[in-house]
């Protein structure tokens, strides 16, 4: 099909009418994108408190009321024109703005293709006035009106004036959850401000002000559910004029889709790539396939390294040194999601008297001149060896094997988890276990093993059910990264070095970062303009496609300044040496193993998912037993 020929017709200035719809597309989608608008108007004047009411999803009705500063008689005819804005005044006032709007477009867009009523009044004013506009007449009309200090603006019959663009809203419902969705999102970038949502007369949210952490936790609650505030990790750190609090939820809690994700940078919720990006890395590989993780988080940085003014709807920011804002991100989550134990998941009181529990050995509390750990025991055992000794005098190890660490090589580390769990010696029998009053551990003391699969332990709370394989696996996969790490990734010479063909742009940042190919184990040689030569790849990853990753790794490089495809593959290959060398269903273990697995878990990072995702253990307190038998009824 051949493109239209445009007629030589003459250049003419567009009407003010027509300028403003064409604005409208940029700026008003549906009812959802108006309400944000108003609500961050009314957020910059000051207001401490917002009454949002809605009618068929905001298509019929939208207002909004806050009580903040108001607007002066003579500027509300000049507050619907373009391009007229209180916030700004100078080109650097741009270079750092902290005001959630400054184009002054908005009500001029809106009020396009929608009737609107703004009706305001400002602290010294005597009265309050009101301005009206249509959109078929764009004159305002002002008149004096009652209303206390502070602005109301009431849009009705959005896109009354153009059907075709009526036609693309969805189902009132639809509409009005992505709505419900704007307000929620400056609830929570704002928790000095009340927020109350009324839709067809009925209340949706009332939130209250929140100026102490308590009341910040509620309001979280509120918007995003009290399951995730329970499963959610409280984050405060501040590092190189870069400031980072919030939320963030374990791997366990999950989404199938990334609608619980809010990320606020200086208060302005915000969607960016480079934040997406790091948050992915921070959950790489603790995250089960296809789930997306979720966050409430807020980034204090300087106005002035931050763009704001990207896009008309301000969605989107552009950070001046996004490396350093990446890496900090990245950091920051990964070392959270790193550190969390059983016992930051579990509030156990500190010791449960009664409680039956092994010590020393039994209990997999190995000190360092007998130490002992579930690597020992995956070594081969003589069939004939008796673990057990006499009855109530703990558990003798028949040998000391050493625990992979920083200093063994990868090969020796390996090798140390191939074997599997002996099985008990002929005639052995638990011991029983001695009381002790010393402070039960997060995950208890294990109790039986079921169906050879799973772990069965008591603590303080109540019950532990542990998957003796998944836990198994993420701490030697751990212990397998501590010992690349410490070792180093040598490389391996290629017989015929690879070419392959880029831009001139990717060869350019290939050769910048040469010296970091090399770290990695790849040696990267220059041929032309725009061909390189794989001279050299990590020896772990040979059987990687190196044409492949070389330009994946060069294109996250240009896109993001980092890249983490290496580290990636790196880690899928130890994850699968860790399940090869994990131990298997079906095979029985003694008391004092399942007890040393449950004390590794305990110190080991990330021990609440195996490497693929899944949870590892799971806790049953009295309270959930005695719904399952209906006790206290």
């Amino acid at each position: 099909m051949t493109a239209p020929v445009l007629s030589q017709a003459r250049i003419e200035l567009l009407s003010p009418r027509l300028a403003n719809q064409i604005a409208a597309g940029e700026v008003v989608e549906r009812p959802a994108s108006v309400a944000k608008e108003l609500l961050e108007n009314s957020l910059d004047s000051g207001a401490a408190r917002i009454d949002v009411d809605v009618e068929l999803g905001g298509t019929k009705l939208l207002r909004v009321r806050d009580d903040g500063s108001g607007i002066a008689a003579d500027d509300l005819p000049l507050a619907l024109a373009r391009h007229a804005t209180s916030k700004i005044r100078e080109l650097e006032d741009l270079e750092s703005v902290m005001s959630m709007g400054f184009r002054g477009e908005a009500l001029a867009s809106i009020s396009s293709v929608a009737r609107l009523t703004l009706t305001s009044r400002t602290a010294d004013a005597d009265q309050a006035w009101q301005v009206e506009t249509e959109g078929r007449d764009m004159a305002p009309r002002v008149q004096p009106a009652a209303h206390p200090v502070g602005t109301s603006v009431e849009v009705r019959d959005l896109f009354f004036n153009t059907p075709a663009r009526r036609k693309f809203l969805k189902a009132e419902k639809t509409e009005f959850d992505h709505l419900q969705e704007v307000v929620k999102r400056l609830a929570l970038a704002r928790f000095d401000v009340a927020f109350h949502l009324r839709h067809n007369g009925k209340s949706v949210l009332s939130l209250h002000e929140a100026h102490d952490e308590a009341a910040r936790a509620r309001r979280v609650a509120a918007v995003c559910g009290p399951s995730f505030l329970e499963q959610a990790l409280p984050i405060e750190i501040e590092r190189n004029g870069l400031r980072m609090w919030g939320w963030v939820g374990l791997p366990t809690f999950s989404r199938s889709q990334a609608d619980l994700q809010y990320f606020f940078v200086n208060g302005r919720a915000v969607r960016d790539k480079l934040v997406a990006h790091a948050v992915r890395q921070a959950y790489r590989d603790v995250l089960f396939n296809g789930r997306h993780p979720t966050f409430v988080l807020f980034l204090e940085i300087d106005p002035s390294v931050v763009d704001v003014n990207v896009h008309p709807t301000k969605h989107e920011v552009r950070f001046r040194d996004g490396r350093m804002v990446h890496d900090f991100l990245y950091g920051t989550l990964h070392r959270a999601l790193g550190e969390v134990r059983p016992e930051d998941q579990l509030a156990a009181p500190a010791a449960v008297a009664g409680m039956l529990r092994p010590t020393g050995q039994a209990a997999g509390e190995f000190g360092p001149q007998n130490e002992m750990s579930l690597s020992a025991n995956l070594l081969e055992r003589p069939a004939a060896e008796n673990v057990w000794r006499a009855p109530g005098s703990g558990y003798q190890s028949g040998y000391s094997a050493p625990r992979p660490s920083s200093s063994m090589p990868i090969a020796e580390a390996q090798g140390a988890y191939r074997e599997y769990f002996a099985p008990l010696a002929n005639g052995a029998a638990p011991a029983t276990l001695p009381e002790n009053q010393g402070d039960v551990p997060p995950l208890g003391y294990a109790l039986a093993q079921l169906k050879g699969v799973y772990i069965l332990a008591e603590n303080a709370i109540g019950m532990v059910l542990v998957d003796m394989h998944a836990a198994h696996e993420r701490i030697t996969y751990e212990r397998l990264k501590i010992a690349m790490a410490s070792e180093g990734l040598s490389g391996q010479p290629l017989l015929v070095p690879e070419s392959i063909a880029v831009s001139q742009r990717e060869a350019d940042c290939a050769e910048e970062h040469a010296a970091w190919f090399q770290r990695l184990g790849f040696e990267l040689q220059r041929l032309g303009p725009e061909t390189l030569a794989i001279r050299q790849i990590p020896a772990l990853l040979k059987q990687a496609e190196a044409n492949r990753l070389v330009h994946d790794v060069v294109a996250d490089l240009m896109e993001y300044g980092t890249s983490d495809r290496i580290q990636a593959h790196l880690n899928e290959l130890l994850g699968t040496m860790a399940c090869h060398g994990a131990v298997r269903a079906n095979r029985r273990l003694t008391i004092p193993e399942m007890n040393g697995l449950l004390r590794d878990m305990e110190s080991t990072e990330r021990s609440g998912q195996c490497n693929h995702g899944r949870p590892t253990w799971t806790q049953l307190g009295m309270d959930d037993l005695d719904k399952l038998f209906m006790r206290g009824r």
